[in-house]
């Protein structure tokens, strides 16, 4: 059975790329947001098995919308996806709960190994 992923990104880009990589993967993308806003209001009826969350987006950025969603959810398998490379970035997203952080531009075997790691 493939495991639900909740993309959130403002990129269409993002999109393809994740859709082309995840293609022939246990893994399917079963909701798509552009903004934190709207991952939050989807979380409940999507119910993925892991959500990838971009940082930079149009109003509430993304470790806001990881951090809104693991409160809430606190079993939320969120896995940060961003071009934001840095050191703090990283402790940031790990002090909120993130289960992993791959950074952009991303590759089909780095990306499934963060995934694992981040439903085990």
């Amino acid at each position: 059975m493939s495991k639900r992923v909740m993309v959130v990104d403002d990129s269409r880009l993002v999109r393809v790329q994740l859709e082309d990589v995840l293609a022939g993967t246990d893994y399917e993308i079963a909701a798509f947001c552009r903004s934190g806003e709207d991952a939050i209001a989807q979380y409940d009826q999507v119910k993925p098995d892991l959500v990838t969350m971009d940082i930079i987006m149009q109003g509430m950025d993304g470790l806001e919308a990881a951090e809104c969603i693991l409160k809430k959810h606190p079993d939320a398998r969120i896995v940060v996806v961003s071009s934001l490379a840095y050191e703090d970035t990283y402790e940031k997203a790990k002090a909120i709960g993130a289960k992993g952080f791959v950074d952009k531009p991303f590759h089909q075997e780095q990306l499934l190994k963060v995934f694992e790691q981040a439903l085990f």
